[in-house]
């Protein structure tokens, strides 16, 4: 590595002799090589096929946890498509048992027949209030 403080003490002494130039010069360059230029070449490939190795697990590892990943997503919206199914069956229930025409074929088979609305009798009850609706709200009470 570069050292100001040896360059300083160069700088002062006398010039270095011609032969010692040519070793400094390779000393140089040999600082500045990485530690694989170094490496033999059967090390050099024991170390690549160790890395492509761990490549190839990491790899394998995402693609286990991608593959898990979509077959939970599958089995929530196959899921989602049966809970889907069984509202809209829930629905078409409620729908036909709400319908005039359920309540008083059930009606009939329970014995139950329509009044004559000439035939009613209407009794007024003084002091009692009426039953609210499901629209009106109650008054809050202190």
């Amino acid at each position: 590595m570069y050292n100001p403080a040896e360059h300083l003490e160069d700088e002062d002494a006398a010039p270095p002799e011609p032969a010692l130039q040519p070793i400094r010069a390779a000393q140089h360059r040999r600082q500045l090589h990485p530690f694989f230029f170094r490496m033999g070449s059967v090390t050099l490939c024991i170390t690549s096929v160790l890395l492509v190795g761990l490549m190839a697990v990491l790899y394998l590892s995402q693609v286990g946890q991608a593959v898990a990943a979509n077959q939970k997503l599958q089995e929530i919206h196959s899921k989602q498509a049966e809970l889907q199914r069984q509202n809209q069956d829930l629905v078409d229930t409620i729908a036909q048992e709400q319908s005039p025409a359920y309540i008083a074929e059930q009606a009939k088979k329970q014995g139950l027949i329509a009044a004559d609305p000439q035939a009613l009798q209407i009794i007024i009850v003084q002091h009692v209030e009426p039953i609210p609706n499901q629209n009106q709200t109650q008054p809050n009470k202190p």
